[in-house]
């Protein structure tokens, strides 16, 4: 399958790892049935050790309805039968580390799917409804919700409460299909505590944890008041008790956690990175900011100056399985991403996002900790739009059609240009465009020139440079709209994001350019370099 290549830093491989993430429907289809799965990820395998990636994180890869992508989870102890079984993926978590590459899992503790046995359990009036959020409702006979909570899924009105046909309501942040779990109950807490144990006995190395700050609530359910503190349902003190519960698991698996934790408080979001707590977190600032030099800095100051104090080392992600990608983003007018500025039909300048996708890439690996690489982000692909017909994201059916929804980044990957569905196996389950097969990995490795051929090359030196990854930066004077740092081992970044080229620094070796530099050997506009002093 490969050569094993020796992971660096092995007792804190993660505050450096570059982490792949795994969207198991949409990478590799390994029977032909139009769905991606277990069997086409670990055929994949020594593509991913070529890349040159630490770790993969799995999007929910457990048996579930997919009534929101796998993020209703009916059993966390088997694999989905449209993704393979529990014995295949214990053999990619094997197979992987055999190749120096780590496993991560996600789990989604706010809630599980209606189709849960806990659920079913209550739903037939046994004592399970303990485990979850039911309450009479409000008005003269219990036909209004029990508060007015907004729904988390952007842009939908929806009401986060379903009334049952006795009368009673059961609380849903996100889908009716995903009933929150009570976490005030202790059989929730040991149940979650038993299922990091089941999947670090399986030889994962760490976990990802969805929705990190929701799961606690106010337990008298009190209605929203924007600005109220603390939250009636985010980020509430109580959550610190389960994360504490939860490290403690982990430390005796060696594992890691890294939690999507979306708060604005930047000291509220370190406590949940003190050395007790979660070992990393999801840096949603810098992949929300615009490709504007003053508002990147700014953004990677404050997220520097956020984990300082816990020493917890910094996240870097330009794209996930939720957000649009970064090819079409950047070549927008509106470089940034937001849910609700979503909108079908944005004009959008692939060759410019494309430049600036290449330029951020080198700008992402090069920052002190980790990086997160959503799969295809390596092949440059852009944003599908989609028919209407053919998407399924909850988000776009319950904005009665107005958001275009996450699909547009899901769409499944391309292997082999010259191949049925690009190589990618059955007919896809959503569709690929006509051009996707000149996106094709086999035709990229060929082309020194590809996105894919940059991120090898940048992989690469980033493995053999200690003085990248974890670790201190210092910025360095530079032009208006020009970034420029240096990292330890006299190694420097470089990145101009001015209208005009820019003269490259003092140097004594070019490791690394995004695109090629200008005749005069100045640095183009939207290009990033990495130099030796």
């Amino acid at each position: 399958m490969g050569q094993p290549r020796p992971a660096r830093n092995q007792s804190a491989w993660w505050r450096s790892a570059v982490i792949y993430q795994v969207y198991v429907r949409s990478f590799a289809d390994g029977d032909g049935d139009g769905t991606g799965d277990l069997a086409g990820v670990r055929a994949r395998l020594p593509y991913l050790a070529e890349l040159g990636v630490d770790a993969l994180w799995f999007n929910p890869w457990y048996r579930s309805p997919m009534a929101d992508g796998g993020y209703d989870v009916a059993d966390y102890r088997s694999i989905d039968p449209a993704f393979g079984t529990l014995a295949e993926a214990e053999k990619l978590i094997a197979e992987a580390r055999e190749l120096g590459i780590r496993t991560l899992v996600d789990i989604v503790p706010n809630h599980v799917s209606d189709q849960h046995p806990w659920f079913q359990a209550a739903l037939a009036g046994g004592p399970e409804r303990e485990l979850f959020h039911f309450r009479p409702g409000r008005g003269e006979h219990g036909e209004l919700p029990p508060n007015d909570w907004p729904s988390q899924f952007a842009g939908t009105t929806d009401p986060v409460w379903t009334r049952l046909p006795d009368g009673d309501w059961y609380l849903h942040l996100f889908t009716p299909e995903q009933p929150d779990l009570n976490w005030d109950h202790p059989a929730v807490r040991q149940e979650h505590e038993e299922i990091l144990r089941f999947w670090f006995d399986r030889g994962v190395a760490g976990v990802r944890i969805d929705s990190a700050a929701l799961l606690a609530k106010d337990p008298d359910l009190p209605d929203f008041v924007e600005g109220r503190d603390p939250n009636p349902y985010v980020d509430r003190d109580e959550l610190h008790d389960i994360y504490r519960s939860w490290r403690a698991v982990a430390d005796a698996y060696d594992g890691v956690f890294v939690g999507e934790v979306w708060l604005p408080d930047a000291e509220r979001f370190a406590r949940y990175l003190r050395p007790d707590e979660l070992h990393t977190a999801f840096n949603f600032s810098f992949l929300s900011c615009p490709w504007d030099a003053e508002r990147l800095r700014a953004s990677i100051d404050d997220t520097l100056a956020e984990h300082a104090p816990v020493g917890a080392p910094a996240t870097w992600v330009l794209c996930n399985h939720d957000v649009t990608r970064t090819v079409t983003r950047y070549g927008r007018t509106e470089t940034g991403f937001d849910f609700a500025a979503k909108a079908f039909g944005t004009p959008t300048d692939l060759a410019l996002g494309t430049r600036r996708a290449r330029a951020a890439a080198l700008l992402s690996l090069a920052l002190p900790g980790s990086v997160y690489i959503y799969q295809g982000e390596e092949l440059g692909l852009p944003e599908v739009e989609l028919p209407p017909e053919s998407i399924q994201d909850p988000m776009y059916l319950r904005s009665g059609g107005t958001d275009p929804g996450r699909d547009g980044c899901r769409v499944p990957l391309p292997w082999t240009a010259d191949a049925p569905h690009a190589g990618f196996g059955g007919d896809p389950w959503l569709p690929q465009p006509a051009d996707w097969p000149g996106y094709a990995a086999d035709r990229q490795a060929e082309d020194p020139a590809s996105m894919l051929s940059l991120y090898r090359a940048a992989l690469a030196v980033r493995r053999a440079e200690p003085g990248f990854g974890d670790g201190p930066l210092t910025w360095l004077p530079a032009p208006a709209g020009v970034l420029a740092f240096a990292r330890t081992d006299g190694l420097l970044c470089v990145v101009n994001l001015a209208d005009g080229p820019v003269e490259i620094p003092g140097h004594s070796e070019l490791l690394l350019a995004s695109s090629p530099l200008d005749a005069d050997g100045f640095l183009p506009p939207d290009t990033a370099v990495w130099l030796r002093a």
